[in-house]
């Protein structure tokens, strides 16, 4: 028989069999949810390995908590709530607790939450949101995710670039082409971007979809008034103000998330604009009060809890030699925000 040894993790045990932690855990335990013969298999691969389970200990992998961290940029966000949703679905599943971090969108904070849920020992760790422009900062966030992978965690990401992790990506550059393209299909030529904070990679993606669309109609981005606020309701009040201000003869605002359109409306109505009759207003991500405001909200659709779902179900399977991507398509869904171009002037 195999001396048992204390470096074999139930981690180890599970690539060997070719299944995710949650399912060696449960085979090695009797639970339900696990066919024979991978129960079967699971058992005679821990024996081979010598795998010794500590059945007080609730571990997914060599001493590793069986909850999942899940850290998000913005608690009280819909898409955030949204995605948070999808994960506890799973987890709720595969029998884990999920433990939610919010960083607020500071990279700083970020890293401070990354060593917290590893310090609680953690076993799988999920990053909800966008990164960041800055290299170093996306270096310091990969660095220690790479450290924690090599203890046995798991980790994936959704709408983060260059973490070297399973990552679910959101179709942001597609998303932001097709928001612009329906205004220039309306007929606007005055639009407006309330772009969201500077240094996201989601802003510059979203960005850059909508310069694409322009560009199919001859124009640049150049041309258009880009105003750089935080990515919250707040933040779409605070640039529709200055749009308004500064660009008074704007027929449409593209709003880069739908929390900040749903502050570009609150504006535009505090002013007594009629949306769409004088003003357009688009936003991105379709949160489940957009199809309730007054007006609905035209929007591009992401599958915000499917997203979550796909994250840590990435996260569950057996590692693999590449970090694996997993698309999310879009929709475009148009609703009462949105309407031919205005004539002005006359």
């Amino acid at each position: 028989m195999p001396r048992p040894s204390p470096r074999v993790r139930l981690v180890d045990v599970a690539e060997r069999a070719g299944v995710s932690l949650a399912t060696a855990s449960r085979a090695l335990a009797g639970r339900e949810g696990v066919s024979e013969e991978v129960a079967d298999r699971v058992r005679r691969v821990s024996r081979e390995l010598g795998y010794v389970a500590n059945p007080y200990a609730r571990t997914l992998a060599g001493g590793i908590s069986s909850t999942v961290g899940l850290i998000v940029h913005q608690i009280d966000d819909p898409y955030f709530s949204e995605i948070a949703s999808g994960v506890i679905e799973v987890a709720a599943e595969e029998g884990l607790l999920v433990q939610i971090a919010h960083s607020g969108r500071d990279p700083g904070n970020e890293l401070r939450q990354l060593h917290h849920l590893i310090a609680q020992r953690v076993g799988i760790i999920l990053i909800a949101g966008s990164g960041y422009n800055d290299q170093r900062v996306e270096g310091e966030a990969r660095a220690e995710l790479a450290g924690f992978q090599r203890a046995g965690g798991r980790v994936a990401v959704i709408g983060r670039h260059a973490l070297g992790v399973d990552a679910v990506l959101p179709d942001n550059e597609a998303g932001g082409r097709a928001i612009a393209a329906h205004l220039l299909d309306l007929g606007h030529r005055r639009i407006a971007v309330a772009a969201g904070t500077p240094g996201l990679t989601t802003v510059a993606d979203r960005l850059a979809g909508v310069a694409a669309a322009l560009a199919e109609h001859g124009l640049s981005l150049g041309e258009l008034p880009v105003v750089h606020s935080d990515f919250t309701r707040d933040g779409g009040r605070v640039a529709a103000e200055r749009i308004l201000r500064e660009h008074p003869d704007s027929t449409a605002i593209i709003a880069l998330n739908d929390a900040m359109a749903i502050g570009v409306l609150s504006t535009l109505r505090a002013h007594r604009i009629p949306v769409p009759e004088r003003m357009s207003v688009v936003g991105f991500d379709d949160v489940s009060v957009a199809a309730d405001i007054a007006p609905s909200l035209t929007t591009v659709r992401l599958p915000m809890t499917q997203m979550g779902r796909m994250a840590l179900t990435l996260a569950l399977k057996p590692k693999s030699a590449r970090p694996r991507r997993r698309p999310t398509g879009h929709t475009l869904v148009v609703r009462d925000s949105t309407g031919a171009a205005p004539v002005l002037g006359r």
